[in-house]
């Protein structure tokens, strides 16, 4: 498994959404704002999904449209696994990991298809 401190970055050419594992992913409305944890095989159109509002019922009531951050697992399993451990993470931890891998709060959606 992939450890935390080897986090995996989107960018043009490291993404590849035929690339078989999981990703789990932190959607935010805002810097300090709401956040949503989640996981799944195709992060970039699970991304689309909460954009567009088609995605969880949280992130549509609460605006979560920002892609803040994303790991990659080799398997589902694995994501699966992360996700789990992050949901029960203090909420400053998960605010410390964001800022540790994207300090302003970029939206990493917008890295997807470049």
């Amino acid at each position: 498994m992939r450890h935390a401190s080897e986090r995996w970055h989107l960018s043009p050419e490291r993404h590849n959404p035929r690339m078989r594992g999981g990703y789990v992913y932190i959607m935010a409305n805002r810097r300090n704002g709401a956040i949503y944890v989640g996981v799944r095989a195709d992060v970039a159109a699970r991304a689309t999904q909460h954009r567009s509002g088609q995605g969880s019922d949280f992130c549509r009531r609460y605006g979560l449209k920002r892609l803040v951050y994303v790991e990659l697992y080799p398997t589902i399993q694995e994501a699966i696994a992360r996700e789990k451990q992050l949901k029960v993470w203090k909420r400053a931890w998960k605010i410390e990991l964001i800022e540790s891998a994207n300090p302003d709060w970029n939206d990493l959606y917008l890295t997807l298809n470049a």
